[in-house]
């Protein structure tokens, strides 16, 4: 059988009837890309907005936890400081010794026949006070109210300062006096304690205070380390004596000693603003040098660095991409073949009509 020429007529129709088949599907193939290549950016974008706010993110925690680290090291440091300070700073307030007096008493008659005195150790160590430090020292007698005593009068009491291996420091002598009291205000007191004196609760007895030295200052060549004290009278009567040491602040001292909290709040906050400034200069002095050393390794690439800013993930794009151009090579492979399926149905036509 002799295969006759399609007519031009029926050539174009077959070729009409192809593009008809052809345009729908690429017209869908075309649709379906523009649509993808959106969709690709966007999660492409919202990628990278995740990846840069989960690192944001975790830098905002990172700093934040150094910076709280930070803030209570120095806060835990300022505190110690400041009560190293205190105790190095402020001396005791007070030292106090007691005071037992000896004597010698008499053969033949009643009484004690020598000056009543006392050695009081004040410490056994090189120092008790501190050097630059104002004392006040003062002994207190505790008397009766006797009528011996009442007779007695004034009386004279000497106190020696010394330092370790005898030497004489200071030394000073004060006159005490038991306080007076009319007959008819001693009847009246007497009365109206009466009822206490009977339960035990209340005594007659008074409180003599001596200051020997009201402003004292040790020497750092010659520590006092002992005290001699002798009362000048063989008559006198007493219960107990009490040696008293106490610290006369000024200035700071005496701020911090009578307004402790506030001194503290002060202190432990000029601490931490101090040490705040020099932790931030010392961070802003290190990230300068990073920042310093970043751009030096930067200068060293070929495209003057920063190129890691750049880089794409290729298992993120790639799949979509590939994904793409297979599809458009499988549109077009089945449309090609469309073509071709629909031309042989023309040319068996023609030859069934031959």
């Amino acid at each position: 059988m002799v295969r006759l020429p399609v007519p031009v007529s029926a050539w174009g129709a077959a070729r009409t009837a192809a593009w008809m088949v052809w345009q729908p599907r690429a017209a869908l193939r075309e649709g379906r890309t523009r649509l993808r290549k959106p969709l690709v950016k966007a999660a492409l974008r919202y990628q990278e907005a995740a990846a840069h706010g989960a690192n944001g993110a975790r830098l905002v925690a990172i700093r934040a936890g150094i910076a709280a680290l930070a803030l209570s090291l120095i806060l835990w440091i300022s505190i110690f400081i400041y009560v190293a300070f205190y105790y190095t700073y402020m001396p005791s307030i007070t030292h106090t010794r007691p005071i037992y007096f000896q004597f010698r008493s008499c053969d033949e008659d009643r009484g004690i026949c020598s000056y009543p005195s006392a050695h009081v150790r004040l410490t056994k160590r090189q120092q008790l006070l501190m050097v630059g430090q104002a004392y006040r020292i003062s002994i207190d007698l505790d008397v009766p109210e006797s009528q011996v005593n009442k007779d007695l009068g004034m009386f004279m009491c000497c106190a020696e300062l010394r330092a370790r291996g005898g030497g004489l420091v200071s030394s000073a002598c004060r006159s005490g006096l038991l306080s007076y009291k009319s007959p008819l205000l001693t009847l009246i007191s007497t009365l109206f304690k009466a009822p206490m004196m009977v339960l035990g609760m209340q005594e007659e007895r008074q409180l003599i205070q001596l200051e020997l030295f009201s402003h004292y200052e040790d020497d750092k060549n010659q520590p006092i380390t002992d005290m001699y004290v002798e009362i000048q009278s063989r008559h006198i009567e007493l219960y107990s004596a009490t040696l008293n040491i106490d610290a006369h602040f000024t200035g700071l001292r005496y701020v911090m000693f009578n307004w402790p909290y506030l001194s503290a709040a002060v202190g432990v906050t000029t601490n931490v603003l101090f040490m705040a400034l020099v932790f931030a200069l010392s961070w802003y002095h290190l990230q300068l040098e990073t920042d310093e050393e970043e751009t030096l390794k930067g200068e060293d690439k070929p495209f003057g660095g920063g190129t890691e800013n750049f880089i794409f993930d290729s298992d993120d794009l790639a799949p979509d991409t590939f994904s793409v151009k297979q599809e458009d090579e499988s549109h077009t492979s089945e449309d090609i073949s469309i073509v071709e399926d629909s031309m042989t149905e023309y040319d068996k036509v023609i030859t069934v009509e031959d």
